[in-house]
């Protein structure tokens, strides 16, 4: 803001800089002040048809647009699926400018005037599935499908069919393995509020009826015996909640997924100090983690002195929202002609990141 009583002030006509400051949200502003804004609304349109965008605004620059470009694994008129690697924030705000929906609003509108909006979230250090809508009605039936609300049937009875279809499927290492080898969550959770005051963390709630809290329910199934301290497992979350599945690993099941400091935290400390020697079922000889030639495993796998989050969205499977929107924007049972012939699910699955799939070479032998 610039301040017409300052004493250090000098007109325009001068040509020299008058004093500027920052200026809080409550600030009361004086008669003739000025308020600068750094970018317009429409400098940031202009700015997205040009190759290289300056990295220091929060839009992305010609490296980063080819970069998120080359993670869509699928694109329709309705919506695109990206592969997001871990440590890549899905919703920014400042000083945080290369997150997932600033990218995308830069990088994937290709013939469309606005770039695509997001229906679900992933956490910053979480890969995989990451599902975004390029119209305004895909955006709202997608949000919808992905939200915990009573969902009203639609008169498209294919349609209803393809929601109760649709699915999630994660697979995560963890520290430990589950006592059965397969089961139902239903734990519930809430935030609480830490003693800094600021920071935030979800835990399962307790059944006294005193505090707010989301019923959470996830099925999983362990994908192999205990190798090095950690079993594969496999999660399909039924609700959409925020931390639910590294609140339901650490907390009701017992075994914090590798990476998790935040959930996992005393039992990482413990673990990494733990010497074992685990029995391979089919030889009953000690197992022995193998190490292909070349093979670089301080990059954020099981064996490096800080692994990364091993949570990967692997496995989406959803309605073709292109075949079903006209129908749906009619509210309408009849698909159109030309568009009967297409699935009415789609399929997805999605490579691991790297880090995730060298703890996958070394430890997957004995896996079902």
């Amino acid at each position: 803001m610039e301040c017409p009583c300052s004493k250090d002030s000098y007109d325009d006509e001068e040509g020299q800089m008058k004093r500027m400051r920052k200026i809080k949200h409550n600030e009361v502003m004086e008669a003739g002040a000025r308020v600068y804004i750094p970018v317009s609304v429409a400098e940031t349109r202009i700015s997205k048809r040009f190759d290289t965008i300056p990295s220091g605004t929060l839009y992305p620059n010609a490296d980063e647009i080819q970069y998120l470009q080359r993670l869509v694994k699928y694109k329709d008129y309705a919506i695109i699926l990206l592969n997001k690697p871990p440590r890549l924030p899905v919703k920014g705000n400042l000083p945080v400018h290369n997150s997932m929906d600033a990218l995308a609003a830069a990088a994937l509108s290709y013939d469309y005037d606005e770039g695509p909006k997001l229906v679900h979230r992933l956490d910053r250090e979480q890969s995989g599935l990451l599902l975004m809508g390029r119209t305004k009605e895909s955006v709202d039936h997608l949000q919808w499908l992905f939200s915990d609300i009573n969902k009203a049937n639609s008169s498209c009875k294919a349609w209803n069919d393809a929601c109760e279809a649709t699915y999630q499927r994660y697979w995560a290492l963890v520290i430990g393995s589950p006592r059965e080898k397969e089961g139902l969550i239903c734990a519930p959770l809430t935030k609480v509020l830490l003693n800094d005051g600021k920071t935030e963390r979800v835990i399962l709630a307790h059944q006294s009826g005193l505090e707010a809290c989301q019923e959470s329910i996830t099925e999983y199934r362990v994908l192999g015996p205990v190798i090095n301290g950690c079993s594969w497992i496999e999660l399909r979350p039924l609700t959409s909640r925020k931390h639910q599945l590294r609140v339901h690993c650490a907390e009701a099941l017992g075994t914090p997924i590798v990476g998790d400091y935040k959930y996992g935290w005393f039992v990482h400390k413990r673990w990494k100090q733990m010497p074992r020697t685990d029995i391979e079922p089919t030889t009953g000889k000690p197992y022995k983690l193998r190490r292909p030639e070349g093979l670089d495993v301080q990059k954020g796998s099981v064996l490096s002195k800080v692994p990364l989050l091993h949570l990967h969205c692997r496995e989406l499977v959803l309605p073709n929202i292109a075949k079903f929107l006209p129908a749906l924007n009619q509210k309408s049972e009849n698909l159109y002609p030309e568009l009967s012939s297409k699935p009415d699910l789609l399929r997805f699955v999605a490579s691991m990141p790297s880090h995730m799939k060298i703890s996958w070479n070394l430890m997957s032998s004995c896996l079902v």
